[in-house]
C-alpha cells in the first residue's frame, strides 16, 4: 500500500511537471498579425535536461508551438513562420495580416540549446535608433525582439527619471540637474560617462513621458520572458558635486572634447551612500532587477590615481546590496572591462559582451588585435555582433566569420563558460540578414555555411524560391555581406555622397571607410538580378524594400568609383573631364534621393516626425527636431565636431538629407574647385556652419513613401546605369 501511494505521487509531480501551461505567447500572435492568425496554439512543457526548446507540430489542422518558457516558444513561433509558412517579419514589416489557412508542418520541428542568453542592444542604439520612439513603436520591437529569442535586453529609457529624482533628492536644482543630464538624443553618451548637458535641457514633460514609457516596455518584457538590464552605478557623479557636496571626485578627462561627469573614487565614503540612493530610487520608479549595465572608464577614460580592483569590489558591492543575485553586465569594448578590475570578482557574478566577437574578438581568438589569451577568465561572456556604427547605411556584415567564429568559441577551452549569444549595434533597422543569421545559431547545434543558410532564408523572406534572387543573394554574402575582417574601418563601405567634400576623400567618418573591398559592379549585378523578377513580387513588402536596398547600395559604390576618378582628373587638371564627372556624381545623388523617397525607412522625414510626435509644445517639439538633426550631422559643438572627429559619425543615405545638405555641399565644393582649376582666388568652405545652420532649419519633409517602388527602381536603374 505505501509503495502503491508513493508511485502515486511520483506519477502526479511528473504529469504536473509535463502538463502544458497556456503561455503569453498568444497575445504576441495577435499583434504582428494584426488579429488575423488562426490555428496556433502555445504552450509551455518543462524541459527534460535543463535546455532551453522549442517544438512545433500539426496537430487537427492547428498549429502547435511549445517549449520550456515563453521567450523558447516565441523563438519557435518564429521558425514556424519563417521555415514553415513562410512569413518574414522584419523591420520593415513588423506586422501582416496572416492568410486564412496557415500551412502545417510535414513533421515535428524541435530545436534546443544550452545557450540559455541571447542578448540585444548597445547604449548607441538608445540614440541613433530609438531616441524619439513611442510605444506603439516599442511594442512592435517588443515583439521582434521575442520573435527572435531575445531573453536579455539593455533597458535604459527614462533612467534620466532616476538620476533626476536623486540628485533632486541631494538638493540640486532642476537647473542644475540639466545642467548634468544631456539632451533626448544624447542621453546614451552621458549613461556612458562620457558627457554632461549636451543637447538639453529637457523639459519636465520630457522626465515625465519617459517615465511611463518605461514602465509599459518594463512590464511587456516580463510579459514575453525578457530580463532587462538596467544601468547600474558606476561611480559616475556630476563635475560639482565635489564644490556642492564635498564629495572626494576624480576627473576622469575628456571624450571628444567634451568632459566626462566626474568619478567618485570607491574609497570615498559617500560612494556607498549615493550608490543606495541611487539603486533605492531606481527600484522606487521600475523595480527590482537581476542584471546591471554598468560600464566605468568607457572609450579612454582617465583611471589615474583609481585603484581598479577596489573599483571593481566597491561597484560589486554595492549593485549586491541592492540585490544579493544581481548579475553585473559589462561591455568589452577597447581596455573594457579592465582586468584588474574584474579578476577578483566571484565567478557568476559578472556577465562580459564580447561587443564585436565578428571583428575585434577579446574572448581568446589569437588572430584578433583585442586578443586577451585568457579572454575573460571565469567570468561568463555572450558572443556578440556589433555590425553598425553611427546608424550609417549600407549593406554589411561578415556572415563566415560570425558563423565560424561561433563555432569556434563554442569549442575553445574559454568556450566553457560561453553563456549565449547577443547582438550589441549601434543602430538598428538595417541588415536584417545579418540579425536573423546570429539569432538562430544558438539553435543550430551542427556548424553550417552560408551558402547552406541563405538558400532556406530567401525563401523565408519573399515566401517563395527564385533563382535570379538566390543568384543575386549569392554575389551579396560573397562580397558586402562577407566583409574582410582586416578591412580598416568600422562598419559598412561608406557612401562618399555623405562625406564631407573634398579631393579623393577615404571616409565620410572619422573611423570609417569608403574603400571598397570588391569590384563595384558586384553590387550592380545583383540590382539587376532582382530587377529582373521584381514583377513577381509586386506584392511582397520585403522584396521591395530590399530591391531599394540593393540598389541604393550600387548607386553608392558607382559613386564612390565616381569619387576616384574625379580626383585624377583635379590631379591632372583637366577640368573639362572634372567638369562631366563631378555632373554625373551630383545626378547620381538625386537618383539615388529619388529612389529612397520609396521607402519611408530610407526618409529623412520619418526621423524628424518621430521626434516633432513627441510633443505638442512648439519649444518643446524645436529641442527635440534639433536634437535629431544635430546627432546626423554635426552631432556635437564645433570643437566636438572638428578635433572630436564626430561630425558625420551618424550621416545618414535619405532622402531629403541626400537633396538638402549632401548635394548642397558637394556642388558647392565642385564649384569652388573649378574656379581654383581656372586659377581663380577662392575662400575655404566653412562646412561645419553650413552644416550647422541646417540643424536649426525646420523644413517640412515627407514622411511616406513616394512613388511606385518597381517602376522608380526599374527608372533609377536605367538613368544610372543604362539598358
Amino acid at each position: 500500500m505505501t509503495h502503491k501511494i508513493i508511485y502515486l505521487v511520483i506519477t502526479t509531480i511528473v504529469l504536473l511537471g509535463c502538463s502544458p501551461t497556456k503561455s503569453t505567447a498568444d497575445d504576441l500572435v495577435n499583434r504582428i498579425s494584426n488579429h488575423t492568425a488562426k490555428g496556433i496554439q502555445t504552450e509551455i512543457i518543462k524541459s527534460e535536461n535543463e535546455k532551453d526548446y522549442f517544438e512545433i507540430e500539426g496537430k487537427n489542422g492547428n498549429i502547435i508551438v511549445r517549449g520550456n518558457n515563453t521567450s523558447s516558444i516565441t523563438a519557435g513561433l518564429n521558425w514556424y513562420l519563417k521555415y514553415v509558412a513562410g512569413i518574414h517579419i522584419s523591420w520593415n514589416n513588423l506586422t501582416q495580416d496572416f492568410p486564412d489557412q496557415l500551412p502545417v508542418p510535414e513533421r515535428m520541428i524541435r530545436k534546443e540549446t544550452d545557450q540559455h542568453l541571447r542578448y540585444y542592444l548597445n547604449y548607441c542604439t538608445y540614440s541613433y535608433s530609438m531616441a524619439f520612439w513611442d510605444w506603439p513603436r516599442w511594442e512592435k520591437e517588443l515583439d521582434w525582439m521575442a520573435l527572435h529569442g531575445i531573453n536579455l535586453v539593455l533597458s535604459i529609457t527614462g533612467n534620466e527619471v532616476v538620476w533626476y529624482n536623486l540628485l533632486k533628492r541631494n538638493g540640486y536644482t532642476t537647473e542644475e540637474i540639466n545642467e548634468f543630464i544631456a539632451g533626448p538624443a544624447f542621453l546614451a553618451w552621458w549613461q556612458m560617462n562620457n558627457l554632461e548637458r549636451w543637447g538639453g535641457p529637457n523639459p519636465h514633460e520630457w522626465y515625465r513621458n519617459q517615465e511611463i514609457l518605461q514602465k509599459k516596455i518594463i512590464a511587456r518584457m516580463h510579459e514575453l520572458g525578457i530580463e532587462p538590464v538596467m544601468p547600474g552605478f558606476a561611480g559616475m557623479v556630476p563635475r560639482n558635486i565635489g564644490e556642492k557636496l564635498g564629495y572626494n571626485i576624480s576627473d576622469p578627462g575628456t571624450w571628444c572634447t567634451f568632459n566626462r561627469p566626474a568619478f567618485i573614487k570607491p574609497d570615498d565614503p559617500h560612494f556607498n551612500k549615493f550608490a543606495d540612493m541611487y539603486y533605492e530610487e531606481l527600484e522606487k520608479l521600475y523595480g527590482k532587477v537581476k542584471y546591471y549595465a554598468i560600464d566605468p572608464f568607457h572609450e579612454g577614460g582617465s583611471v589615474e590615481g583609481i585603484d581598479l580592483d577596489a573599483a571593481g569590489q566597491t561597484i560589486m558591492a554595492a549593485m549586491k546590496h541592492a540585490n544579493p543575485d544581481a548579475i553585473w553586465v559589462a561591455q568589452a569594448w577597447q581596455a573594457n572591462p579592465r582586468p584588474a578590475m574584474i579578476e577578483n570578482l566571484k565567478q557568476h557574478d559578472l556577465l562580459v559582451l564580447d561587443l564585436y566577437s565578428e571583428k575585434m574578438p577579446q574572448w581568446g581568438d589569437l588572430n584578433s588585435a583585442w586578443y586577451r589569451p585568457d579572454g575573460y577568465g571565469k567570468h561568463n561572456w555572450l558572443y556578440c555582433m556589433l555590425l553598425n556604427f553611427g546608424g550609417r547605411v549600407g549593406l554589411h556584415g561578415r556572415m563566415d566569420h560570425v558563423i565560424n567564429g561561433f563555432y569556434q568559441a563554442r569549442g575553445h577551452q574559454n568556450g566553457k563558460t560561453l553563456s549565449g549569444v547577443g547582438t550589441t549595434p549601434e543602430a538598428i533597422e538595417n541588415n536584417p540578414v545579418m540579425f536573423e543569421l546570429l539569432y538562430e545559431l544558438p539553435w543550430r547545434s551542427e556548424k553550417f555555411t552560408k551558402e547552406e543558410w541563405l538558400s532556406s532564408y530567401t525563401k523565408a523572406r519573399y515566401g517563395e524560391s527564385n533563382a535570379e534572387v538566390d543568384e543575386a543573394w549569392s554575389l551579396l554574402a560573397q562580397y558586402p555581406y562577407n566583409c574582410p575582417r582586416e578591412y580598416p574601418g568600422e562598419g559598412t563601405v561608406e557612401s562618399l555622397f555623405c562625406a564631407r567634400p573634398s579631393i579623393n576623400p577615404k571616409r565620410s567618418s572619422t573611423w570609417g571607410s569608403a574603400l571598397l573591398f570588391y569590384e563595384a559592379d558586384i553590387t550592380r549585378q545583383a540590382a539587376e538580378k532582382l530587377l529582373s523578377v521584381a514583377d513577381l513580387f509586386d506584392d511582397n513588402v520585403n522584396f521591395k524594400y530590399d530591391l531599394v536596398d540593393v540598389l541604393r547600395q550600387s548607386l553608392s559604390d558607382k559613386g564612390n568609383e565616381l569619387s576616384c576618378r574625379i580626383g585624377k582628373a583635379y590631379e591632372n587638371k583637366d577640368i573639362e573631364n572634372f567638369k562631366v564627372l563631378t555632373d554625373r556624381f551630383l545626378y547620381i545623388i538625386q537618383c539615388q534621393d529619388k529612389l529612397l523617397a520609396t521607402q519611408s525607412n530610407f526618409k529623412i522625414g520619418n526621423w524628424l516626425e518621430q521626434a516633432k510626435s513627441l510633443s505638442q509644445a512648439k519649444e518643446n517639439r524645436d529641442l527635440y527636431e534639433w536634437n535629431a538633426r544635430t546627432l546626423i550631422t554635426v552631432w556635437g559643438n564645433k570643437s566636438a565636431a572638428e578635433k572630436g572627429g564626430l561630425h558625420d559619425y551618424s550621416g545618414r543615405e535619405w532622402n531629403g538629407l541626400l537633396s538638402d545638405l549632401y548635394y548642397y555641399r558637394w556642388k558647392l565644393f565642385f564649384d569652388n574647385t573649378t574656379k581654383e582649376m581656372l586659377g581663380e582666388n577662392v575662400s575655404p568652405i566653412d562646412f561645419y556652419a553650413i552644416e550647422e545652420a541646417w540643424t536649426h532649419q525646420q523644413k517640412e519633409y515627407n514622411n511616406k513613401p513616394e512613388g511606385n517602388v518597381l517602376q522608380v527602381a526599374a527608372d533609377v536603374y536605367k538613368e544610372v546605369f543604362g539598358n
